[in-house]
């Protein structure tokens, strides 16, 4: 295994981690730390997106470390004085395999990191990059250790392969394992920075672990935004914003809609992605947000009447911050954190903002259109009507149609005309309402068909019966 992937999604703590590694990397006598490269796109600078500058950086690290590898670069480049400015299939020869040979004779492995990879401008160089390391033969025992989001070209790479390399999801970790993690983190870095006076409890660092909900990025942002004042009072004062009212402090929050920007946009980049596209794009996070249970993809994907594919393929783009089950019949879409709708809703740029209503609308009117398709006589099969309905949920009972069957008047009441669908509702209801109550019945929910009719009559224009 010569590759360690730490995959993850946005803000779950992969750079935090990768900086942490390096440290204990450089005081390990048993190993030899051949350099990291952080790749970041905040950061401004050119090569720190460009992919092409990785293998030179780590090459110069490891000189400075080995003279076995500085003797044989250095042939190297006397060779070809353009070697670190070829494509980065050619680079991986005399930069770093043949320099690596000359230090066979040493036992210890040698160890690099390369972070964010996913923040590398160039997705065509960053598949490069894989395929070259990932296809990197000596006889020197060596480790890339990578951290990344799982986006589509990382995903789809020679890194994914777990048949040859080591891959960790930080996504997929135990959530109460998580929660831990986050409360030791909070808790070590406000024990660390006292003041005269007591400002925290232990019942403070369990509440912000638990809003944190697993978002490293959010403990840390929290922890930066408390500990940024050097009075007691003005850190309680912060403390109980943090805790109770977070979303609604700009300052607080500054650096994790950042990161929530940065992946947005990305996902929505006009220069790549047509307007069509983007519409399809925000129109998908709103019902993701909006929907009252976790969906699978085939069940929104028949919801707003897409090909599940077509589903997936917008769902590719924002995989740092949505979390997409692997089976597309699985329930499960769902944003990392809740701060993403907030952010989303609230506080993103006017064109990046999603209006709620949108995915209400959506919703309910797609709940309609499959009750309206999907609801026919003996649903449930009974083989009599003498008998009660199957405890086992019948095929033509898919989850899409049962979420209809009990959302879709949920969703009307999210929304400011929900009278402009009077017209559907009753079609349904006139000729289907004894199918609705079958599949009702079938869910064990049947005694909660009264209420939902009701509420339904309140919103247009007359009772639906």
């Amino acid at each position: 295994m010569r590759i360690f992937w730490l995959a993850g999604l946005a803000g779950t703590g992969k750079t935090s981690i990768a900086v942490t590694l390096c440290r204990m990397l450089g005081d390990n006598p048993d190993v030899i730390f051949g350099g990291s490269f952080f790749c970041s796109r905040t950061a401004n600078v050119n090569k720190l997106m460009d992919a092409r500058c990785i293998l030179p950086t780590l090459a110069a690290t490891l000189a400075a470390i080995s003279p076995a590898f500085a003797t044989a670069l250095a042939a190297e480049l006397n060779a070809d004085t353009s070697a670190a400015l070829n494509p980065i299939s050619t680079q991986i020869g005399p930069l770093l395999q043949r320099p690596l040979a000359a230090m066979e004779s040493s036992a210890l492995p040698v160890v690099f990191v390369i972070d964010a990879l996913d923040e590398c401008s160039d997705e065509t160089e960053v598949k490069a990059l894989l395929q070259a390391i990932s296809t990197l033969t000596c006889k020197v025992k060596f480790k890339f250790i990578v951290t990344s989001r799982p986006e589509t070209h990382i995903n789809t790479s020679p890194i994914s392969s777990a048949n040859h390399n080591s891959i960790l999801r930080l996504h997929t970790i135990d959530k109460a394992q998580v929660t831990e993690d986050i409360h030791l983190y909070i808790n070590d870095a406000f024990s660390k920075d006292p003041l005269d006076g007591e400002w925290y409890s232990e019942s403070d660092v369990d509440s912000l672990a638990a809003r944190a909900d697993g978002l490293f990025i959010f403990a840390s942002t929290v922890v930066t935004y408390v500990l940024d004042t050097e009075s007691v009072k003005s850190r309680v004062t912060r403390l109980r914003t943090a805790i109770h009212a977070m979303k609604d402090s700009q300052v607080a929050t500054g650096p994790l809609d950042a990161v929530y920007e940065f992946v947005i946009t990305r996902a929505s980049n006009i220069a790549k992605v047509e307007a069509e596209e983007l519409a399809a794009t925000q129109l998908v996070l709103a019902c993701i947000l909006r929907a009252k249970m976790p969906l699978s993809i085939n069940a929104l994907a028949e919801i707003l009447g897409w090909v599940p594919d077509d589903l997936r393929d917008t769902l590719r783009r924002l995989r740092s911050v949505v979390h997409v089950p692997e089976e597309t019949e699985q329930p499960g879409l769902r944003t990392v954190h809740a701060s993403f709708g907030d952010y989303l809703f609230e506080r993103a740029a006017t064109e990046l903002r999603i209006i709620p209503a949108l995915g209400d609308e959506a919703l309910a009117r797609g709940c309609l259109i499959i009750m309206g398709k999907r609801l026919h006589f003996n649903i449930s099969q009974s083989r009599s009507s003498f008998e009660p309905n199957s405890l086992t949920k019948p095929d033509s009972l898919t989850y899409s149609l049962e979420y209809a069957c009990l959302q879709w008047v949920y969703h009307l009441t999210d929304l400011s005309q929900p009278w402009e669908m009077e017209r559907d509702i009753d079609d349904i209801f006139r000729s289907q309402l004894l199918f609705w109550l079958e599949v009702m019945s079938v869910l064990g929910q049947v005694q909660r068909a009264g209420a939902m009719l009701n509420l339904a009559g309140t919103l247009v224009r007359y009772h639906v019966t």
